[in-house]
């Protein structure tokens, strides 16, 4: 669904249509930081550390290579590396030459890596349960999805599959560990 509008009628800063952006961006910081508060307390993990080792589980062979890996996290490229550098040494993650193509570099989850993500997956869960999911009753959900959707497949972002299955990083079976 594209939306198209006049073009005397351009946004201002004053505009009430900025109220629900504005809610969305307060509601992203609040939970975030939540979830990230949650992680780190009882599993020494940031949310973006989290995000990243479920993108690399996700991928085929539980590797990745690292210029996918910073196309689907929200973090820059050198940010990607630093965070890599840090799952590293933490013994989460390797890195390795890509399989296809030697100039590329692959961040490849090691078993420890996996371990610890089951293990976040239970409590990251939990958050995105208590945080967002209990708060919208199923038609608000509804309406939550189809309205994010529409602006992800409009930003660039590819419609997600809700129906495709993730790795099994919980240690049970989930649609995604989230």
């Amino acid at each position: 669904m594209t939306v198209t509008r006049p073009a005397e009628r351009r946004l201002t800063a004053h505009d009430p249509r900025l109220g629900p952006w504005r809610s969305f961006l307060q509601a992203h910081a609040r939970i975030s930081r939540r979830l990230d508060e949650e992680l780190r307390a009882e599993h020494d993990l940031s949310v973006a550390e989290y995000d990243a080792l479920l993108n690399i589980a996700e991928a085929p062979g539980r590797r990745i290579r690292m210029r996918q890996l910073a196309d689907r996290v929200v973090l820059s490229k050198s940010g990607v590396t630093r965070l890599i550098d840090r799952l590293v040494d933490d013994g989460l993650v390797e890195r390795s030459a890509c399989v296809s193509d030697a100039r590329g570099a692959e961040a490849v989850l090691t078993e420890a890596g996996l371990a610890r993500l089951r293990a976040a997956s239970r409590t990251h869960l939990r958050g995105v349960e208590d945080h967002f999911l209990d708060v919208l009753d199923a038609d608000q959900l509804e309406a939550v999805g189809t309205a994010m959707q529409a602006v992800a497949d409009r930003a660039g972002a590819g419609p997600t599959d809700p129906a495709v299955c993730a790795p099994d990083v919980a240690g049970e079976p989930a649609d995604r560990a989230g």
